[in-house]
């Protein structure tokens, strides 16, 4: 939405802007103070939402180095901080660029997809047990899209 609104500015300069233009402006205006409210939220009480987390990765691969489990909640902790940050822009493009381009390689190269496919499906029970299901719209497409880039069969 950033690059959006950007644009808005720019035909702004000279000109009043169009219904058509301002719709999408007020439906992000519209939804801002729910999306603060999830982002808020998620920052609040990012250890309630990983401990869980982190406790059933190391019952489900006991044979993994602590180290490694620990490398990889601490990228999914990223991820889920990038994602809020998405959210609040309402920018996909966003965590395109801060975080899937990096990510992507990391995990292919650390061959660590299988821990991450559990890692996502956790967070994602974890994050459906603590938010309404009118907060999950917001978070979950930027999830999704986390989801898609990084855990390719």
């Amino acid at each position: 939405m950033q690059a959006e609104l950007n644009q808005l500015l720019v035909k702004a300069e000279n000109r009043y802007l169009q219904t058509e233009e301002l719709l999408g402006f007020k439906s992000y205006s519209e939804t801002l103070a729910q999306r603060l409210k999830i982002y808020e939220f998620l920052r609040d009480r990012e250890v309630v939402i990983f401990q869980p987390v982190a406790d059933q990765i190391s019952v489900i691969f006991p044979q993994e180095k602590q180290e490694r489990l620990e490398q990889v909640l601490q990228q999914w902790i990223l991820i889920l901080r990038h994602s809020a940050m998405a959210m609040l822009l309402n920018d996909s493009e966003y965590l395109q660029r801060r975080v899937i381009d990096w990510l992507s390689g990391i995990v292919q190269a650390h061959n660590t997809q299988a821990i991450d496919t559990q890692v996502y499906q956790l967070l994602n029970t974890r994050l459906n047990e603590l938010l309404s299901a009118k907060a999950m719209v917001f978070i979950q497409p930027f999830l999704e899209q986390v989801k898609s880039y990084l855990l390719k069969p």
